[in-house]
């Protein structure tokens, strides 16, 4: 869902953001190619460790699992609850917490939906989604 949100703000803010000097221009598909190498490895090492974390909370560890049940979830693990709820929406009762869950993943793949509209239309002719909405034809 952020990438609609990051394909609609990183056009806005084209030459006047703090980030990398301002550096990175043209439509939001080409934006990715214009990162710095330094910036991966950080990016990689943060998003490793968080999922290194989140496998050891969920997952049984391998020497105690059954030979037949590999990749065993522990019990009280829920897919997709990350513990993140800053704003305290989610629910306390299971039943309305997999109807929230049900309505974000439908969110979020609406969402890839228009983010590959996003790419597909840049990539066709190489214009930047705000330039398509501010053109007049």
């Amino acid at each position: 869902m952020l990438a609609v949100i990051g394909f609609l703000v990183g056009e806005k803010v084209e030459g006047s953001s703090f980030l990398f000097d301002a550096q990175i221009s043209g439509p939001a598909i080409t934006h990715i190619s214009q990162v710095p190498d330094g910036f991966w490895p950080v990016i990689i090492a943060f998003i490793g460790a968080y999922e290194a974390q989140r496998a050891q909370e969920g997952w049984v560890d391998p020497a105690d699992c059954p030979v037949d049940q590999p990749g065993l979830l522990r019990e009280d693990y829920a897919p997709g609850d990350l513990k993140f709820d800053p704003f305290g929406l989610m629910p306390e009762d299971p039943e309305d917490f997999d109807i929230m869950q049900t309505k974000e993943l439908q969110n979020g793949r609406l969402a890839m939906l228009a983010a590959a509209g996003f790419l597909a239309q840049e990539a066709v002719d190489g214009k930047g989604i705000i330039e398509h909405l501010t053109s007049s034809a």
